[in-house]
């Protein structure tokens, strides 16, 4: 079975509540789910402590044993210091141009 750690929607319209969960890769998003690792309120202010709560020693096991993490519950293990891999995506900085366009914006200017 490939498992997953996700974020599980709870709370009513407008008012989000996460459960970070471990479940099979292939259930519905708030589906049924393996075990309760954490929680998320996005409500919260950024620097209150109870905005991410996690079970720091469950998530160390679940990644031991081959879980992959979503890639917003990795960005937030990362921050958190549970995970320590590169993100899959890096955006690229604005206003650096390709390197074809600055070769022809040089002979262009002599």
């Amino acid at each position: 079975m490939a498992t997953a750690l996700r974020f599980s929607r709870g709370g009513s319209k407008k008012s989000p509540y996460y459960r970070l969960v471990a479940t099979d890769s292939r259930s519905p998003r708030d589906s049924k789910f393996i075990e309760k690792l954490g929680t998320y309120n996005p409500l919260l202010a950024k620097t209150d402590a109870k905005r991410f709560i996690v079970n720091a020693e469950r998530i160390k096991y679940w990644l031991s044993t081959g879980a992959q993490p979503s890639e917003t519950v990795a960005r937030f293990l990362r921050a958190a210091g549970l995970l320590n891999t590169k993100p899959s995506f890096v955006p690229k900085a604005k206003g650096t141009g390709s390197k074809k366009k600055t070769e022809e914006a040089a002979p262009a200017a002599a």
